[in-house]
């Protein structure tokens, strides 16, 4: 190819890799311009040149190079598939082009790179690149500088990654080379731009001299920062967003300045250093040391070392106890500060990782701050400051307030000057109202100090606090305070400087983020502080409609302060102003009447006093004045019951009404105490008190009644006022109650004689404990015992249940702080629990029992003195209950222990931490770093036990502490890079679990993400698993994107493989859990249990339900809320619908799960989010009432609920199939309850609903089924028989609705479970399924499930092993032998175990269903298989009907054979029409007559089958068990019966559903008499002969029947054509006498499975036996030769079957084909016919679908295994082409590939061999079969050059030849009606269809020309018989093959035999040629043979 003018013609991809530089150069040429040409960036012709583009930039030649280069940035720039090329051209770039001398190739391969990155691969360039700046080549480094200055310049620090690059430069500053040196300045220029100050650190290393060179560089650089001027193609949308600010004029210019300015950390930038290994080896002796200065030596080197601005995480415990120890018992001053100033180092160099131990400096630098040198102060400050960037000011409070009232003024000063400080690096997030109030709190003590520093310490710290969260948040802790004092505290805050230019939220306004966390409401106040009022409103519930009763709202401080000015001073009224304020809204009688001393009268002014009240105006009420009117005398001493529950109800009318006072509640309370135990009296009291506790808040009340009633001796008063008070808990909620007040009453109520006071007491308590929990028992621990354990039984009664929704709330705020509690967001516990609660606890201090003794025994070398130490630790903990969190040394002593060597110890030890946890409660966080994460490492004990502990250890702190402090920092990356498989399974298990229940983690939970990539590779498979866990957790807080970019860093078969995991997991990552339900007003919800669901309702006045859920506890079911005028509803309610179908909402709710913008339905028990998500879907769908039933408490209603659904199933079955998934999902909840009656409701409800479905031909889908299946396997483990059961049934019932194949992989997660019952159950399913489904239910494979399925075989329980037995024994009966190779290996024992069960079941047959219960055997491909049995099965009972019309009245059996009458037909010759001729009429009662086998049992088989269609199918069952049997009798019986059964169409069907199981039976008995009969002497080889005949008889019976062929299952056709095969090439058959009969019969059958099988199901199993026998080394060719012809005969009928294959499945067995055996490797084989039939098949497929064709490789997984798809588009090209040049010969010639045409060398090659064949003799016939489709497939051939110099003869033989084999194949389709003599079967089937009688004249006509017979004589042969014909019977199934029992019969078959004899000759040619060479082909030897024949079956007839 050396001249142009050849490579000229070449492609373009192919010049591009050519030898001659000149072609390259043109390749590249033209592939430019086809680059730019290309619209399409996603065109396959980009594909063409992926691997070559490496080539172009690489070239060797200087000018196609610079040519390459430019269509390589052409490819880059449009090419979609541009992105995988990155690595190896920008590889080839830098070390190919860089170094180049021309300027133009460099500059090229820069805008290569730079190319690369727009198009989102910035990583890998900048790797490549990095690498570059390590070559040898100078002009290379300078070149990479230069585009990573560049890229940075143009792209900016967000998409360049500075970190490398900033490491490697100081190195390039020290290169030899000037150019180099000048490139690197001219980058850290430009790096500088972007971070600024960041990058002097990294550089302060370099030469002097050039530092300062940068220096006046950097001094010149304009101010403002750089913009990013080239966006990556993601980033597009942000560039006219960037031009639309130049144009606003740098609008944002102080906000992009500051986001530069924080955008790189300069510690990030730096790299660790190790200081520990370099610390002076004596410094801790030194450090003890008694002279001060070897002290300070000590301390300076640590100086020194510390200075290093980033510090090499380790262990510095020993380091920093030794500082601290110097800061706090040093006398030298110079000392202590040095030790601070290490600290501060420390603190700085470690950052976060130095939080472990700020716990345990913090309280020594506080108290050290009494010293009052300034030096020292200094260094304290400092370090003090440094720690607290290492932690959070949360995690120091305790630790702060701690020193807040201390005796010294200097350390309260610097404490508060600390916080001031530390306030200003806080933001509103970090300080919520919970740390805020206790610190407002101290600093206001402070603030009334006698000390004036400690004064101004404290109004700088409260100043800069309102600074920072606002002066609307802290103005509720301010309330106390002078207006002077206020005044101070802003003029403080205006002076605050926040660092960085911060704005504080007081005053401003545009900080909206902040804005939007301070308040509930959405959107933010625009306008600034002078609008409160409009900010309150904003601020308070965003309902529809004005607050009802003067409700104060929340956010708006103006109206709180009046709310609270109108309390305080409504002042005491005299009677005389209450007098005359009564008189002017009373009626003066009323006032008069009200002293009377008649009762009457005062019961009459009661009446119109309360007329008065009621209609009375609520705003000019006087309150007080009419209270004080009712305690007039005689007051509450009223005698009269009537009066007074008149006066009791009034002040209940006034507290509801008026705006009353606690002035006016204290005016009446006593009185209404006084009655509240009275009898008659007692309730309107009780109703008083609500309505005050309503008007007045209910802590106020509760406190003023319990102090009142207990001021009392009436034990009566007592009882009635604590019931009240447990009731009003739960009515009101909890919030606010003052507890420790409670808690003396109650104990004082316990101690009482009274037992009332006692009973009510405890009841109380009880309440009290629903929202407490256990902390409350801590209390009453001190009670006697018989005390106690009523307490604790009473708190049994309330264990399980949640506090009810509150329903009752104060109309105004009792005081500014609740409001201000109530208005933030609560913690995870909830209002008025959790933390609160734990707060009232007396804690005691317990560090002075921490003695140093007792820290030394614990670390003591002798491991029984450890011992001690620890039991005193606990003993300590125990005795003291509740401790502060300050406990000395020992976290550090307890931290030592958790690593003891003795395992005893560890264990004792984490019991201790668990003790501590339960004692200090949340104060425990502070110990999180020092004490938690050193549990986590015991995590990775190698004992089970301490594993445990550990975790339960671990849980009891997560209990106190929430997970946030666990995430934060780098402890917990840190402990999972430890290599030790326990750790890493029980870590990610555990965060797996807690993960999901987070709304926020911290960002550092980002650094466990290498972590948990490396544990999805780990070698051990548990961690594998428990990290693929723990992957859609973290997924759904980090997010997908972060997590896939972390990927960038593993290795290529990692990341692929780790990619791989995230796409899986994204699928099924979980929702993130809703945030706390906001209540109206401004107020968070207070719950205790998250959200309330009644927050959606309405009341039917128009108030908001969402009120409702202030306060106290969540209403978790929201029926349990009163609602007025519920009553007259609900009758109404009833009588509508109550299930409402909305179009398309169950798609939507598909569609949104998907999204996960909703929870998936996947738990392992139902929470909260759970059952309130399902309730609001179900909201729209159901009538109102019954979702209040369903969604009760009461289980009652539950029943009574489903007892509705169950009437209505049928009348609303539209509805109900609408709202499936939401009644299944609502199902699976109740599965979780306990109680069996709801349970055994609910399955009666969920079995009828499926029959149902079933009736409506509704398939379940895949959402409905994931929902609902792997809940209700869980109840078929129930201990309850009759659960079991009808779990059962309905998995029955569900294979109906859903396909088999995906309910298998439900029931073996199912045998995963722990519940022996529930593994057992799933066993037996599974067997039950395999045995009614086949081997194709078991997914993914067979060979999979089945090694899962025998793990059980040796599993503990019995009915686990029987189960597991079972179900392989159910495989056994499908598939055989092949059991065993699927199983996989199983240990001696269990393999006997299951030998010895299947030699039991071989005895005894399973019992199956009844044939009429059974549904259809299933094919997975097919959706709709299911269903497709019903309209299968009309279609045969009409074609009997209409056969049987044709019969005669007094016929009942349909004949088994037909004869037609000749002569009828020969008279009807000359007629136009043709009738059906009549059928001769048999007697069978006859056939029974030469049978050999005793009568009385084939006349009882006879009679018993009569019943078969009836009965059950046992029957059936046992029969074809019976057909395997080694006896030869007993197999001919059976399959005489089977016969009979197939034989007659109205019992035919009875054996749908078994066929499978009988074609089972036979190949088996195919077997057994291949290996045993023909082998064994002692058989009589006639039995094995009738025994062959039977066998043929009953499948050709079977598959004339195309319904019941159908069913055949692929496999078992693969077994069947194997075995078929297999005797037709078995030479022991034709050396038996009649085995040419035999093998005759064969080919027949086969020609009948290939035209009656499922077409689908036959492709299959004929290319898997293709594979199977051309990948056996063992088999012979001739196999596959035949299975071949099979293939080829299939291809002929796929015009007409096309419509009815599955060709999904088709084309994944011939993908499976081609992956096994691809083009080159099938080209290898001997000839060329695998290849040729692969190609005709592929292209008469494309041919009959088209383009359609591609869409059906939906099953393949990876398409690329194989070259289908490639082979597929090329014929589909092909054939589109000549779409228009194809003749109706094509529809002949359908699998026949006309589109090739050969070389005239190869046609005469082909043909030479051919005439070859033809001329030999013993392969004469194989010539010509071959020469015939020869002709077919070229019809243009030319045969004269190869006949012209032959014999006249041997040409006349030639086409004699090839006119009798298209003879034969064009009457091969329909002639089938020549029965071997030995066959069983009939020569019609009664299943075909009847041909009218021209057809049959045709043939009879056709027939006797080519056999060369007259009409006469055929005639005069039939007539020679018919004077027997009507006596004898037909053959019969049972006679012996030799035996005819009709002369007539005998000359029937005598002349079809003739007629047919080459006919049979040439198909038994086609499919068994090797019996064809064996014989003659001589027609005179056949014809003697036949005589030969004819004359015995004459001489047996006599």
């Amino acid at each position: 190819m050396a001249d142009d003018s050849e490579w000229m013609k070449l492609p373009v991809d192919q010049k591009c890799e050519h030898k001659v530089w000149k072609a390259r150069l043109n390749g590249y040429e033209e592939a430019l311009k086809l680059f730019q040409r290309i619209e399409d960036a996603k065109s396959p012709e980009w594909g063409k040149y992926l691997g070559l583009i490496k080539k172009f930039v690489t070239d060797s030649n200087a000018v196609a190079q610079l040519k390459g280069l430019e269509a390589a940035l052409a490819f880059v720039e449009n090419a979609h598939v541009a992105n995988r090329t990155t690595g190896e051209v920008v590889s080839g770039v830098v070390t190919k082009v860089f170094n180049q001398p021309k300027a133009r190739a460099k500059e090229l391969g820069m805008d290569i790179c730079l190319m690369y990155i727009e198009i989102e691969k910035a990583e890998v360039v900048q790797e490549e690149l990095l690498k570059g700046l390590d070559n040898k080549n100078p002009k290379i480094v300078v070149a990479c500088l230069e585009t990573l200055r560049k890229a940075l310049g143009e792209f900016g620090s967000k998409i360049v990654t500075l970190k490398p690059v900033v490491k490697i430069l100081p190195k390039q500053f020290e290169s030899r080379e000037k150019a180099v040196r000048d490139e690197a300045r001219l980058l850290a220029v430009e790096i500088y731009k972007w971070i600024r100050d960041a990058l002097r650190p990294s550089l302060q290393n370099i030469n002097s001299v050039q530092l300062k060179e940068l220096e006046e560089e950097w001094v010149k650089l304009p101010s403002t920062p750089p913009k990013q001027s080239r966006f990556l193609r993601s980033q597009q949308d942000l560039k006219a967003k960037f031009e639309q600010q130049q144009v606003q004029g740098g609008e944002h210019s102080d906000d992009d300045e500051e986001e530069a300015a924080v955008a790189v950390d300069p510690y990030e930038l730096l790299e660790p250093v190790e200081i520990l290994s370099k610390m002076p080896k004596d410094f801790y002796d030194k450090i003890e040391a008694k002279k001060w200065q070897e002290r300070k030596e000590a301390l300076e080197a640590i100086e020194t070392l510390t200075k290093n601005p980033k510090l090499e995480n380790g262990d510095y415990g020993d380091l920093v106890r030794a500082l601290k120890k110097v800061v706090g018992k040093d006398a030298n001053v110079m000392l202590v500060s040095l030790a601070a100033k290490c600290l501060a180092g420390l603190a700085t160099g470690l950052r976060k990782k130095f939080g472990t131990y700020s716990g345990q400096v913090v309280p020594t630098i506080l108290e050290k701050f009494k010293e009052k040198k300034p030096q020292v102060v200094q260094a304290l400050q400092e370090a003090i400051d440094a720690i607290f960037l290492t932690t959070t000011l949360q995690n120091l409070s305790e630790d702060i307030l701690a020193v807040m009232d201390n005796k010294n003024p200097s350390i309260k000063q610097q404490a508060s000057l600390f916080l001031a400080r530390s306030f200003r690096h806080c933001s509103q997030a970090t300080l919520p109202k919970s740390v805020l109030k206790p610190f407002c709190a101290a600093l206001i003590k402070q603030v009334n100090d006698s000390a004036p520093e400690v004064r101004d310490a404290a109004f700088e710290a409260l100043g800069t606090v309102m600074k920072v969260v606002g002066e609307k948040a802290v103005n509720p802790f301010l309330a106390d305070l002078d207006k002077l004092k206020l005044d101070k505290i802003k003029e403080s805050a205006d002076k605050v400087e926040l660092p960085g230019g911060k704005k504080g939220a007081g005053g401003a306004p545009v900080e909206k983020k902040p804005a939007a966390k301070a308040a509930p409401p959405p959107e933010a106040p625009k306008t600034s502080a002078p609008t409160k009022k409009a900010s309150g409103a904003a601020a308070s519930k965003p309902s529809a409609g004005p607050p009802k009763k003067g409700k104060p709202a929340s956010g708006g401080k103006a109206k709180k302060v009046a709310s609270d000015v109108k309390e305080v001073t409504e002042a005491e009224l005299s009677d005389g102003v209450c007098e005359e304020l009564a008189a002017g809204v009373l009626p003066e009688n009323c006032l008069q009447a009200l002293d009377s001393a008649n009762w009457k009268e005062r019961l009459a002014s009661m009446e119109e006093f309360q007329k008065a009240v009621e209609t009375m105006d609520t705003v000019t009420m006087p309150c007080q004045a009419l209270v004080r009117m009712l305690a007039k005398k005689p007051g509450w001493k009223e005698t009269n019951f009537q009066v007074m529950q008149m006066k009791l109800h009034i002040v209940a009318l006034v507290a509801q009404r008026g705006q009353f006072s606690k002035t006016s509640a204290s005016v009446v309370l006593e009185g209404l105490v006084d009655k509240v135990g009275d009898v008659k009296c007692g309730g309107n009291a009780k109703e008083g008190l609500t309505a005050i506790g309503e008007a007045c808040s209910l802590p106020w009340t509760a406190e003023q009644l319990v102090s009142l009633a207990f001021a009392q001796k009436n034990p009566k008063n007592q009882a009635e006022a604590l019931n009240w008070l447990a009731n009003a808990m739960k009515e009101f909620g909890f919030t606010g109650i003052n507890v420790k007040a409670f808690i003396n009453n109650v104990k004082t109520a316990l101690g009482a004689t009274n037992p009332g006071v006692r009973t009510a007491a405890i009841t109380l308590l009880g309440v009290m404990y629903l929202y407490m929990g256990a902390p409350l028992r801590m209390f009453f621990e001190d009670e006697k015992p018989a005390l106690l354990a009523q307490i604790d039984a009473e708190f049994e009664k309330m264990q399980g249940q949640s506090p009810p929704a509150p329903i009752r709330f104060n109309r105004k705020s009792a005081s500014a702080e609740d409001e201000v509690d109530e208005g933030e967001e609560q913690d995870e516990d909830g209002g008025g629990g959790g933390q609160d609660i734990m707060d009232l606890l007396p804690r005691s201090d317990i560090s002075d029992k921490i003695t140093s003794d007792l820290v030394s025994k614990i670390g003591d070398k002798n491991w029984k003195i450890r011992k001690e130490g620890l039991d005193e630790a606990a003993a300590i903990i125990s005795e003291a209950k509740f401790i502060k969190p300050t406990i000395g040394e020992l976290p550090f002593a307890l931290k030592g222990r958790l690593a003891d060597s003795n395992k005893i110890l560890v264990q004792q030890t984490l019991s201790i931490l668990q003790q501590l946890a339960t004692a200090m409660g949340p104060g425990i966080k502070q110990h999180v770093k020092s004490l938690g994460i050193p549990i986590i490492t015991v995590l990775g004990d190698s004992k089970a036990n301490v594993r445990s502990a550990a975790l339960t250890t671990l849980q009891a702190w997560v209990d106190q502490t929430g997970m946030k402090d666990w995430l934060e920092g780098e402890d917990l990356s840190e402990e999972l890079k430890r290599e030790n498989p326990f750790l890493r399974q029980e870590v990610l298990g555990w965060l797996a679990e807690k993960l999901p229940a987070l709304r926020t983690v911290p960002g550092d939970l980002m650094l466990c993400v290498p972590q948990l990539y490396t544990c999805l590779e780990d070698r051990n498979g548990d961690v594998r698993k428990k990290a693929q866990d723990a992957l859609p957790t973290f997924m759904m807080h980090l997010g997908y994107d972060k997590m896939n970019k972390a990927t960038g860093k593993l290795k290529p078969a990692s990341k692929d493989q780790v990619v791989a995991m995230l796409e899986k997991a994204r699928a099924v990552m979980p929702a993130k859990p809703a945030a706390p339900a906001k209540a109206g007003g401004g107020k968070g919800s207070a719950d205790l249990g998250g959200t309330a669901s009644a927050s959606a309702e309405e009341h039917p006045d128009g108030k908001p339900e969402v009120k409702k859920i202030r306060g106290g506890a969540a209403a978790k079911k929201g029926p349990g809320t009163k609602k007025p005028a519920a009553k007259g509803l609900k009758e109404e309610d009833k009588s509508g619908p109550i299930f409402i179908f909305v179009p398309n909402a169950k798609e939507q709710r598909i569609k949104e799960e998907k999204q996960l913008k909703i929870l998936k339905w996947n738990f392992i028990t139902p929470r909260d989010e759970y059952v309130e998500q399902l309730k609001t879907q179900m909201s729209t769908c159901l009538a109102k009432w019954l979702q209040d039933e369903l969604y009760h408490l009461d289980f009652q209603r539950h029943v009574k609920a489903i007892g509705v659904m169950i009437e209505r199933l049928e009348s609303e079955r539209e509805a109900t199939i609408g709202c499936l998934d939401l009644i299944l999902k609502w199902f699976t909840l109740r599965f979780f309850d306990t109680n069996t009656t709801v349970l055994m409701k609910a399955l009666e409800y969920l079995k009828l609903l499926f029959i149902m479905l079933n009736d409506e031909n509704y398939h379940l889908t895949e959402y409905e089924a994931n929902s609902f299946i792997p809940y209700l396997i869980l109840k078929v483990g129930e201990s309850k028989d009759g659960v079991r059961k009808d779990v059962r049934a309905i998995l029955t019932m569900l294979c109906k609705v859903y396909p088999a194949s995906k309910v298998f992989p439900f029931l073996m997660e199912g045998t995963k479970s722990k519940n022996s019952k529930q593994r057992a159950e799933c066993l037996e399913e599974l067997g039950c399924l395999i045995e009614g489904y086949g081997m194709n239910v078991c997914q993914p494979t067979p060979a999979k499930s089945l090694k899962e399925i025998a793990v059980h075989i040796g599993d503990r329980d019995t009915s686990v092993r029987n189960a597991a037995l079972n179900t392989v024994v159910a495989v056994y009966n499908v598939c055989g032998d092949q059991v065993y190779k699927l199983i996989g290996n199983l240990s001696e024992k269990e393999m006997s175990m299951l030998e010895e069960r299947i030699k039991r079941s071989a005895k005894k047959a399973p019992v199956k269903q009844s044939a009429s219960e059974k549904t259809q055997r299933e094919h997975p491909a097919n959706p709709n298989a299911t269903f497709s049995r019903k309209p299968a099965q009309e279609d045969p009972n009409k074609l009997n009907q209409s056969r049987q019309q044709h019969n005669e009245p007094s016929h009942n059996p349909i004949p088994k054979e037909f004869k037609l009458d000749l002569e009828k037909i020969e008279e009807d010759m000359i007629r136009d029409e043709y009738k059906m001729p009549d059928l001769i009429e048999h007697n069978l009662d006859e056939l029974l007559e030469p049978i050999i086998i005793p009568k009385f049992m084939s006349r009882n088989l006879s009679l018993h089958f009569d019943d078969v269609h009836n009965s059950t199918a046992s029957t059936i069952n046992y029969v074809i068990s019976q057909v395997a049997s080694g006896d030869i009798n007993t197999s001919i019986q059976a399959l005489a019966q089977i016969d009979e059964v197939l034989r007659q169409e109205d019992k035919a069907d009875a054996m749908s559903g078994h066929i499978d199981q009988l074609l089972i039976a036979t190949i088996m008995q195919l077997r057994l008499i291949n290996s045993t009969h023909l082998a064994d002497d002692r058989v009589d080889k006639k039995d094995v002969i009738k025994l062959y005949s039977c066998i043929m008889g009953s499948l050709l019976s079977l598959f004339s029947m195309e319904s019941l062929a159908r069913e055949a299952s692929m496999g078992i056709l693969k077994d069947l054509m194997h075995g078929l095969i297999m005797l037709m090439l078995d030479s022991r058959v034709e050396d038996i006498e009649e085995g040419t009969q035999v093998i005759r019969s064969v080919n027949l059958l086969v020609i009948r499975v290939l035209e009656k099988s499922d077409p689908t199901n036959l492709i299959s199993a004929l290319l898997v036996l293709l594979q199977d026998s051309l990948v056996s080394s063992a088999g012979s060719h001739t196999i596959s030769d035949l299975v071949m012809k099979c293939l080829w005969r299939v291809i002929r009928f796929l015009p007409e079957t096309i419509h009815n294959i599955n060709l999904d499945r088709i084309l994944l067995d011939i993908h499976n084909f081609m992956k096994v055996f691809p083009k080159e490797k099938l080209k290898q084989l001997k000839g060329d016919l695998p290849h040729r039939t692969l190609k005709t098949l592929l292209h008469s497929l494309c041919k009959l679908t088209g383009a359609k064709i591609l869409d059906h490789l939906s099953m393949i997984e990876n398409r690329n295994e194989s070259e289908l798809e490639a082979h597929l588009r090329r014929v589909v090209k092909h054939t589109g082409n000549l779409s228009g040049m194809k003749s109706d010969r094509g529809n002949e010639k359908s699998g026949l590939r006309t589109e090739e045409r050969m070389s005239k060398a190869k046609v005469s090659d082909i043909l030479t061999e051919i005439f070859k064949k033809i001329g030999s003799k013993e392969n004469t016939k194989e010539g010509l079969t071959e020469l015939y489709e020869y002709k077919l497939k070229y019809s243009d051939a030319d045969l004269e050059p190869f006949l012209k110099n032959t014999t006249q003869v041997f040409q006349n033989y030639v086409e004699r030849g090839l006119r009798m084999i298209e003879s034969e194949r064009e009457g091969k389709v329909y002639i089938q009606t020549v029965m071997p003599q030995n066959s069983c079967d009939s020569v019609l089937s009664s299943n075909e269809e009847m041909k009218p009688a021209s057809y049959y004249y045709e043939r009879l006509q056709i027939l006797k020309r080519r056999c060369g017979l007259e009409n006469t004589s055929i005639q005069a042969g039939l007539n020679s018989g018919d004077g027997e014909s009507q006596q004898q019977p037909t053959i019969s199934l049972m006679s012996k093959p030799a035996v005819v029992s009709s002369t007539d019969m005998l000359h029937s078959k005598l002349s079809q035999l003739k007629e047919s004899r080459e006919q049979y000759q040439q198909e038994r040619s086609a499919l068994s040629p090797t019996r064809a060479n064996t014989r003659s082909a001589s027609p005179a030897g056949d014809l003697d043979d036949l005589k030969k024949r004819l004359e015995r079956i004459k001489s047996k007839l006599q």
